[in-house]
This record gives structure tokens, C-alpha cells and sequence, in this order.
């Protein structure tokens, strides 16, 4: 019979086992999860109505914690903070590196950071820290500067990237946007860089990583990374499907899912044909598991969707159903909720505080009743199937849930005969406003007909599931 001590030594093993290898914070985990993106420095901060978007305006992680009513108010049980460590001047978006031992003092301390993180996981909400191990801030070459990588050695020789496709020296080992490039092949760094990011998880319990430039750093080196870190990690490989493929393969668990950006980007801004999307469906089933790729219609780094198309509320809406409810574990960028329409960075970039954080806008109940819908049906735990596809239309399924798109503001029907469902089976709009107010039975092998009205998205569920 085992001792008191042998248990209790076999207790802190399994501590240690779960932390190192992910069980808490894994790839598996976070498809339950949909996730609000915040930058730190933009989401709680002082009584402004201004400033000025290419430097600090005072967000903080102790204003994060103020409202993370407001997040949770909207059904996101994770967020994604901005990078954490001191930044050279001028770097409130977290990816200028100045001193990796420290904490950004612009955003609090390191207690505050802390504080965020415990005061999250109070109400199971997850914390993603971005990491950026590619480069530091615009330093030229006074390396010095740098904490610890203060030497010309720590970095690839000077040269700039002009191009990006994946694995050519270029992007490897040139700068990116004039960065210093550090230079991961140096043993020194790379142990440093890894350890880094282990010590991260360790002290402030983080329970997943978003990656910033994954694709200019090599493969192995990521591999590193993600068994250090033991929990989820999506990163950034602004490329083609085929470079995401090649990274989820041997790098991180997962990437963003940059193509399908395109491809939403191209059917509900653009009005190209919704059989884009299924095209693009298809080519993901290259990933060794396209499910856990970080899905998402906006970010700090590109205009965002309602620029220049404030009239494409309905499309907006539908895109955002997609995201939510596809394949992927879904980003949902700060702002939405309020309409943002910001262009280029920093344009995308805007305070938050000067909305009061209201929560009456109908853009955010609407995103409270996606995320409520999502759970409520589990839809991650079922594949996505495709039901229908036409120019303007789209329909999948997850389970018994089935989600109809659209990309045109024109009243049509269509009838759907491949369904989920079997015949005499009363099914209804979750969307819909009144309650049961767009109900139908199922004829004949499950099929029935859907009256697609205004522009909007439907989801459809079994009524007993919809009154649950």
C-alpha cells in the first residue's frame, strides 16, 4: 500500500503533469471556448473621449478587470490580451520587446497582471497571452537597448522582407517592417526564448498563446515552444492554406484561420459567390485538424469589416454567425459589439471607454445570443457539414443544428432535401424575434423549406432543444 508521502509526491507529479503537457488550457479544451480580443491598451482606461491612436491612450489590466462584466455579459469565456513585456517607446500594442524580465508599466504591474488572470478564472473565463519571439523593438542596431538579447549575435544579419512566402531565407531571416530579427538558430536565444514562455505559463497561469509572426521563425523551433508551453497555441501565419498546413504540422497546435478571413471577406463584404466558402472547407481538410484553427472576421491588423460598409449590418451578422458557429474556435475582436469601423492600423485600433461600455446596443445582445446558442447546442462537438450552397446561399450543420446564411439582402426560399433531420421533426429559427415565431415541421426525409428574409441569418434547432 502506497505511503502518505508516496501520494502525496504522486499528487504534485500530476500537478506538474497537467500544467506541462496542457490538459488545463489544451487544444481539445479550447474549442468550447469563444474568445473576445482585446488590446490592453485601448479596452479600460481613463475618462477621454480622445487620444492619440499611434501612441499609449491608458488602457490597463486593472481596467480589464473593472469590466469584465461587460465581456462576459456577451458570452466570451476567454480573452485575448495584448503582448505583456516593457515595449520600446511608442509600443502600446505590445510588439515592440524592449525588456523580456519585465512587465509593461503602461498597462500596471505585475501583480496587476495577476490579478487579471485570477480574477478571470473566478468566473472560468481563460486568458490567451500574445507572444511575439520573432523581433524586438525598432532599435536599429543598438542592441544594447535589448533585455537579454543586447548583443549583434542575438540577431540575423540585417536585410528586409519583401516577400512572404513561407520557408525561403528571406522571410526566415530577414527584418520584418525594419524590426531587429532575432536569431533563433543562436542556441543561446532560442533556450532563452522557450524557457521565456514556459516561465510565462508558470507565473501568471495563462491557459493559451497567440503567436505573432509564426511563419518568420522555423518549425522546429515552434515545436519547442508548444511543448514548453503545454497548452493551446494559435498562431499567426499570414500565408497561404498550404504554409498554415505545414506550421499545424510540425510547429504549433493550431493557426489562425487567415484563408477563411479571405474567403468571409471576399462572400459578405465583396458579394462574391457563398460557394467560396465551401471551396475553402474543402481545402482545410488538408490540416491535420482544421477544428481548433482560430476563426475570425476582424483584428487589429486589417480595416475592419463595417469600413466603408456601414450599410452591411445583415452581412455582418452573417459572417459573424459563421464564425461562431463553424469549424475553429472563434475570435471575436473587441468593438464589435459597439460597430467599430475603423480602417488601417491605427485606425482599427480605437478606444473603447468613450461608449460607456453599454450593453444596449443590438450588436452586442446579438452576440450574447450567438455565444448562448453555441453552447447551449455544443456545437464544437459535432463536424461541419455542408447542407447547401448557391451564390447567396450557404447552409451547415453541427448536430441537429443547422445554420443558414446569406449574402444578399433579398427575400428568397430554398428547400433544403440533404437535412439533419428526420421527417416530422418541428424545428425553429433560435434568431428569430418573437420567440417561435419562424417555426416549421419537417416533411418527408427530413426536408423543408427555408424563407430566407432582410438579410439575415437563421439557426435552426429542434424545438425542444430550443426551448431548453
Amino acid at each position: 500500500m502506497a505511503t502518505t508521502k508516496q501520494l502525496l509526491l504522486a499528487g504534485v507529479f500530476l500537478v506538474v503533469l497537467v500544467t506541462k503537457h496542457g490538459l488545463c488550457g489544451s487544444a481539445e479544451e479550447w474549442k468550447a471556448r469563444s474568445v473576445y480580443q482585446v488590446l490592453t491598451d485601448r479596452f479600460g482606461g481613463p475618462v477621454t473621449d480622445s487620444c492619440n491612436l499611434n501612441d499609449y491612450c491608458g488602457g490597463t489590466f486593472s481596467g480589464l478587470i473593472d469590466h469584465l462584466d461587460y465581456i462576459e455579459g456577451m458570452g466570451f469565456d476567454a480573452i485575448w490580451i495584448s503582448p505583456v513585456v516593457t515595449n520600446t517607446p511608442g509600443g502600446y500594442h505590445g510588439y515592440w520587446a524592449k525588456d523580456f524580465s519585465t512587465i509593461n508599466s503602461h498597462f500596471g504591474s505585475a501583480a496587476d497582471l495577476k490579478a487579471l488572470v485570477d480574477a478571470a478564472h473566478r468566473r472560468d473565463m481563460w486568458v490567451m497571452l500574445d507572444i511575439v519571439l520573432n523581433h524586438v523593438g525598432p532599435v536599429g542596431s543598438q542592441f544594447s537597448a535589448i533585455t537579454p538579447f543586447s548583443h549583434p549575435g542575438d540577431y540575423h544579419p540585417q536585410c528586409s522582407v519583401s516577400q512572404y512566402v513561407c520557408f525561403t531565407e528571406e522571410v526566415l531571416h530577414c527584418r520584418l517592417a525594419s524590426l531587429p530579427d532575432l536569431n533563433q538558430q543562436n542556441a543561446t536565444v532560442a533556450d532563452e526564448l522557450v524557457a521565456w514562455v514556459g516561465r510565462m505559463i508558470s507565473e501568471y497561469q495563462f491557459d493559451g498563446i497567440r503567436a505573432d509572426t509564426v511563419m518568420y521563425i522555423n518549425q522546429d523551433f515552434w515545436a519547442r515552444v508548444q511543448a514548453e508551453a503545454g497548452v493551446y497555441i494559435v498562431g499567426e501565419v499570414y500565408s497561404s492554406v498550404e504554409c498554415n498546413i505545414a506550421y499545424q504540422k510540425h510547429g504549433v497546435d493550431a493557426t489562425l484561420s487567415y484563408p477563411m478571413f479571405f474567403t468571409l471577406r471576399s462572400v459578405f463584404q465583396d458579394g462574391q459567390s457563398m460557394n467560396l466558402i465551401q471551396s475553402q472547407v474543402d481545402a482545410y481538410k488538408g490540416f491535420p485538424d482544421a477544428s481548433i484553427l482560430g476563426t475570425f472576421i476582424d483584428n487589429h491588423d486589417n480595416p475592419r469589416f463595417l469600413y466603408q460598409n456601414t450599410n452591411k449590418i445583415p452581412q455582418y451578422l452573417n459572417a459573424l454567425t459563421f464564425v461562431l458557429f463553424s469549424q475553429g474556435v472563434p475570435i471575436v475582436y473587441y468593438g464589435t459589439e459597439q460597430y467599430f469601423a475603423g480602417g488601417n492600423d491605427p485606425a482599427n485600433r480605437e478606444i473603447l471607454w468613450p461608449t460607456k461600455f453599454q450593453t444596449s446596443t443590438p450588436m452586442y445582445a446579438f452576440l450574447a445570443q450567438l455565444n448562448s446558442l453555441r453552447k447551449n447546442t455544443t456545437a464544437w462537438s459535432f463536424p461541419q457539414v455542408q447542407r447547401y450552397s448557391t451564390d447567396n446561399f450557404y447552409a451547415f450543420s453541427r448536430g441537429s443544428t443547422l445554420v443558414a446564411l446569406t449574402n444578399s439582402g433579398a427575400s428568397f426560399d430554398i428547400s433544403i432535401t440533404y437535412s439533419p433531420y428526420t421527417a416530422g421533426v418541428k424545428i425553429c429559427n433560435a434568431l428569430a424575434v418573437p420567440a417561435d415565431s419562424d417555426c416549421l415541421v419537417t416533411g418527408a426525409s427530413g426536408a423543408f423549406t427555408v424563407s430566407m428574409g432582410k438579410g439575415l441569418p437563421k439557426i435552426y434547432v429542434p424545438a425542444a432543444a430550443e426551448s431548453a
